[in-house]
């Protein structure tokens, strides 16, 4: 006798199995498992950088154990060979993350490039507040300058992390110079740099200055000095008229 395709096809839709609701809340748990491990990976990862910022901030790179940053983080040694692959490699990140961290709070500036006298004094403003507020970023510079520079010297993202606050300080002089405000014969570079160097060095050897000077340099009303002289340097090195300068 023969069989007719709709009665084939439904005695197969009738032997078909179908799922029980056991295995399809397995499948979903599942699912769900995998964001979550890659979660947990992802905090623990973190919490071993943030540990590492902590311990070789205090105890340098030589004093900064494997040992002590596990026990810090509440890890393991061999999680941090897994993630970084060595004591190096994890050094070497932990200097970027303060790079990139301190890219990202310049990045979320609001500045009108329309107004370049106001714009620089407000990058300037964020250097020193942010050197005063994250001295663990002043210390790891000042062991990586012991060490010549050769961990960062084997980053390979450690040149991008100059150049965006290089590129705002650009644009500032940019609209300066056509707005006659500025000389256009400076380098953002060269400002970059005097920035950089007047608020590093002040606050990376404000202890010892303190005690050599016979004043406090820390206090609130000395860190504002130095921060409007640093504006007037700033802004005498750049403007086309420093005798106009206000402040």
């Amino acid at each position: 006798m023969a069989v007719s395709p709709l009665s084939t096809h439904a005695q197969m839709t009738a032997r078909a199995p179908s799922k029980s609701p056991a295995k399809r809340k397995t499948s979903s748990a599942a699912s769900r498992a995998a964001p979550t491990r890659e979660q947990s990976a992802q905090t623990t990862r973190d919490n071993i950088l943030r540990s590492a910022t902590k311990v070789f901030a205090r105890y340098g790179y030589e004093g900064g154990s494997i040992e002590k940053i596990s026990k810090a983080a509440k890890s393991f040694d061999r999680m941090i060979y897994y993630y970084f692959g060595s004591k190096e490699g994890l050094f070497i990140e932990v200097l970027e993350d303060m790079y990139r961290r301190m890219n990202q709070a310049e990045a979320a500036l609001s500045l009108d490039i329309a107004q370049p006298v106001a714009s620089l004094k407000a990058v300037i403003a964020f250097v020193v507040n942010y050197y005063s507020k994250h001295p663990e970023f002043i210390t790891l510079l000042n062991t990586e300058n012991l060490h010549r520079g050769r961990h960062i010297a084997k980053s390979k993202r450690a040149k991008d992390y100059s150049s965006p606050a290089i590129a705002v300080i650009t644009q500032l002089l940019e609209s300066g110079a056509r707005q006659n405000i500025f000389r256009a014969d400076v380098s953002a570079r060269d400002v970059y740099l005097l920035i950089a160097a007047t608020g590093y060095f002040y606050l990376s050897n404000s202890h010892t200055l303190s005690a050599f000077l016979g004043e406090n340099l820390r206090t609130p009303p000395a860190l504002a000095q130095w921060q409007a002289f640093i504006e007037h340097t700033v802004l005498r090195t750049v403007t086309l008229q420093p005798g106009e300068i206000n402040g």
